[in-house]
């Protein structure tokens, strides 16, 4: 059994979609990170870098309790484990980590800056906003040109790049659609999967103020989230 920690992210949801492409058993454990979850001594103690997802393996390699955190880590090792969704072929396997990086690196903390300054700073940062922006629709331009040549991202084969990358887009697909027809085309692939529609779904029910930005996002979560709070939790 694999315990998911986490909640409405696109983070954890990228890992329930891999758990469950891979057909591996698994439970979710809710975390409130509006409610300061993340910034207990009990979760602390499994990652100290206090964000979700944390995943516990009750199989792992040392035995049970092997306790993992970083997305891309995590999926790394789920597809090592269960030899699934990562290419065997050399140039394949490393154009896979390559996309996977790419994701990790780039696409999740920028549209992740996009989304805090336009949508959840108390002030609003004219030129954060543009600064992001920008950048969130360059990377848009990358993901757009390599998926007009490629079906998926790491080639012919539809890898853990994929699942790391789809919940990233969720409102991209949505707000942006016509505008790039290669992602257009993928993320409907991409969404046709039950594991990956089942996966997106992951603390639905709080994500309305999550994701929306807006309803019902008050400053005590910005002080939970981004205040002197993280920095007292240690």
């Amino acid at each position: 059994m694999i315990t998911l920690y986490g909640g409405p992210t696109p983070n954890a949801r990228k890992i329930a979609i891999a758990l469950l492409e891979m057909e591996l058993e698994w439970q979710l454990e809710p975390v409130d990170i509006l409610a300061g979850d993340q910034l207990t001594p009990e979760f602390l103690a499994l990652n100290p870098n206090n964000k979700t997802p944390v995943i516990i393996d009750d199989e792992g390699p040392d035995g049970p309790g092997f306790t993992l955190w970083e997305t891309g880590a995590i999926l790394l090792y789920l597809s090592e484990k269960t030899g699934r969704f990562i290419p065997a072929d050399p140039v394949a396997r490393a154009t896979c980590w390559q996309w996977l990086m790419f994701q990790v690196s780039g696409i999740g903390p920028m549209f992740g800056q996009q989304a805090h300054f336009t949508h959840y700073a108390k002030d609003r940062h004219e030129y954060a906003i543009a600064r992001y922006t920008r950048e969130a629709e360059r990377l848009m331009m990358v993901l757009d040109k390599r998926l007009a040549e490629a079906e998926w991202l790491a080639g012919e084969e539809y890898s853990i790049a994929d699942m790391a990358t789809l919940p990233y887009l969720r409102r991209q697909l949505i707000d942006k659609a016509g505008q790039y027809p290669g992602v257009d085309r993928w993320g409907k692939a991409m969404l046709e999967r039950p594991a990956v529609a089942e996966g997106m779904q992951v603390g639905v029910a709080r994500a309305e103020t999550i994701e929306g930005g807006l309803s019902g996002f008050t400053d005590e979560h910005r002080e939970i989230l981004w205040g002197d709070q993280q920095h007292k939790a240690r």
